[in-house]
């Protein structure tokens, strides 16, 4: 028999929910896989759209993951210097098989030492962050380098999860699993990325995002020294 694939997912308050529910809807039918959806202790947890998540998975009862994924959202800030979750990552990345994240997670990974040396992606306002933390920043939707897979913002983390699918169980696995979720993106307007959107789109919507953005800079300045 198979040994079991534990993947672990992080929760943290105001998470992005699709940076993870994205992905744990590719992964949920890898063969052989148990999904863990961890926190520091078991319980409800209330995601940035108000829809609340439940932890199944407790810091301290989690067992070796062979995948750690970290998704993003404004909750991502307050982890950059919450220790207690920072060593829970650094701990389990000793016996990960991957060491993922989705969007602004990248970050966390960073802060927790985990991206030194490695090429990665991010939410394409802050992927230039990601330099303060000894990576490289590579603005694409999946960035894999050896065992670090990273997935840039939100709606990357299903394509995110197809890549990390056919890495375990191969392509002709992950292209299934992806035509059981009907996956063919055709967006109704054209944009989404800053190379696609018009330039006063994407001026707008950094100006949305300015504040939050400010805080994850000023963050990365500290990492910096």
């Amino acid at each position: 028999m198979a040994e079991t694939l534990h993947i672990g997912f992080l929760l943290f308050p105001n998470l992005t929910q699709l940076d993870l529910t994205g992905p744990y809807e590719v992964l949920k039918t890898v063969k052989g896989a148990k999904l863990h959806l961890i926190w520091k202790e078991c319980g409800p947890i209330v995601s940035e759209s108000g829809l609340t998540i439940l932890a199944d998975t407790s810091f301290a009862e989690c067992p070796p993951l062979d995948i750690v994924c970290v998704p993003g959202g404004p909750g991502q800030i307050a982890l950059m210097d919450d220790e207690e979750t920072l060593d829970f990552l650094r701990h389990q990345a000793k016996s990960c098989r991957y060491i993922t994240s989705v969007c602004t997670g990248s970050l966390v990974l960073g802060a927790a030492g985990l991206l030194k040396g490695y090429r990665a992606t991010s939410h394409w306002t802050v992927v230039d962050l990601l330099a303060a933390y000894g990576a490289t920043p590579v603005h694409d939707r999946v960035v894999v380098d050896r065992d670090r897979i990273t997935g840039g913002g939100v709606t990357a983390g299903i394509d995110f999860g197809l890549t990390l699918f056919a890495e375990l169980r191969g392509e002709e696995a992950a292209k299934t699993q992806m035509l059981i979720m009907e996956y063919a993106p055709a967006p109704p307007f054209k944009g989404g990325s800053t190379i696609t959107a018009e330039p006063e789109i994407v001026e707008k919507t950094a100006a949305l995002m300015a504040a939050r953005t400010a805080k994850r800079r000023a963050q990365a300045e500290r990492a910096r020294g």
